[in-house]
């Protein structure tokens, strides 16, 4: 590896990095100042906010390094351009074939980085914001375990074993304490329906109330069953697909294929998953004809326009084609990559017609 590509590698590397902590920066600030209107919810403080900001930052980073990388060799490259560097690397004999490759190396490092917190960092990050805002806003405990979900509600702890995939609930156990912390009131319930205002239906239900001296036994087909924690409680407990990494994801799938459940929706997440690292090459291909060729005596703020809205114009693409594939039942593997290839043979005909 010759000098001319560490120096190509590194410069688009670092601006690369530098644009995507502006960028994370941005989005970070935006979602504060949205998390401000939730502030004093329950236990929810400016803390938990910045906790949650910060948590929520390492998805974020992956989600936004292929835009960075965009940016990043808009801004590094270009430049090169506007100083005439390219036009004497391309002098010194080295072809447009030969830049392309080294700014893709760059882009390597960038995947390796991106991966590396995505896989690795961002699911366990991920769900411990979720955890943290939704406990916090409910003044609930919240612990997951191979028995379920554990809630804590004042004096009463509550054991989910199934959430299903309308929001309501299965197998639901309530163990209550009296003041002496010993165990007074067992209801066990086959299934629980969320019906709002604190309220919950729950069907098949089982008591029994226990005192020093017998236990009594009870059974009901319905209970109108009274209680603070809400459904958003419970959604820290459903399988997101933000808070999987991909091996976990492959396994949920086929948890879901086997039991006949669908999964598309984990599909297609999967597949842009393992996609997006990829994308990022996609971006600096793309950005490879405005750079070298056409993108030549362009300004700072000329290149930010082009960055954006290539960035947005793909981003709605993906989006548009994830969400078709979603209401049409098509293949979740084509939607996910059918975006990116499209734009990557558009990019390489770009520089095609520029040799």
């Amino acid at each position: 590896m010759n000098v001319l590509t560490l120096y190509i590698i590194r410069e688009v590397t670092k601006g690369s990095l530098l644009a995507v902590l502006l960028l994370l920066t941005l989005f970070n600030l935006f979602t504060f100042s949205d998390e401000l209107k939730d502030l004093g919810h329950g236990n929810y403080g400016l803390k938990q906010i910045i906790l949650y900001v910060a948590l929520t930052s390492p998805r974020v980073f992956f989600d936004l390094v292929p835009s960075a990388a965009l940016l990043g060799s808009l801004f590094v490259v270009g430049a090169m351009a506007n100083n005439r560097e390219i036009v004497a690397m391309r002098a010194a004999g080295l072809s447009i074939g030969w830049i392309i490759r080294s700014i893709m190396l760059a882009g390597l490092v960038l995947v390796v980085v991106a991966v590396g917190v995505g896989e690795f960092v961002a699911p366990s990050a991920e769900r411990a914001a979720q955890i943290l805002k939704t406990t916090a806003q409910n003044n609930g405990v919240v612990l997951r375990s191979q028995y379920g979900m554990w809630l804590r509600e004042g004096n009463r702890f509550i054991n989910v074993r199934q959430i299903l995939d309308d929001g309501s609930l299965g197998d639901i156990r309530v163990y209550e304490v009296d003041e002496q912390h010993k165990l007074s009131e067992v209801t066990q319930a086959e299934h629980g329906q969320f019906l709002g205002n604190k309220r919950w239906q729950l069907t098949n239900v089982k008591q029994s109330f226990i005192s020093p001296k017998q236990i009594n036994a009870n059974s009901l087909s319905e209970l109108d069953w009274q209680s603070s924690i809400d459904s958003d409680l419970l959604k820290v407990a459903v399988v997101n697909s933000d808070n999987l990494s991909l091996f976990d994801l492959y396994n949920y799938i086929a948890f879901l294929k086997a039991n006949n459940q669908k999964s598309q929706n984990y599909e297609l997440a999967f597949w842009s998953r393992l996609i997006n690292p990829l994308v990022t090459f996609v971006m600096l291909m793309v950005s490879a004809p405005f750079v070298i060729g056409i993108g030549r005596g362009i300004g700072t703020g000329g290149r930010i326009m082009m960055g954006v809205l290539i960035g947005m114009s793909f981003n709605i693409l993906d989006r548009i084609a994830g969400h078709m594939g979603l209401v049409y039942d098509m293949n979740p593997m084509l939607m996910a990559i059918a975006p990116s290839a499209a734009v990557f043979t558009m990019a390489l005909f770009a520089v095609w017609r520029m040799s």
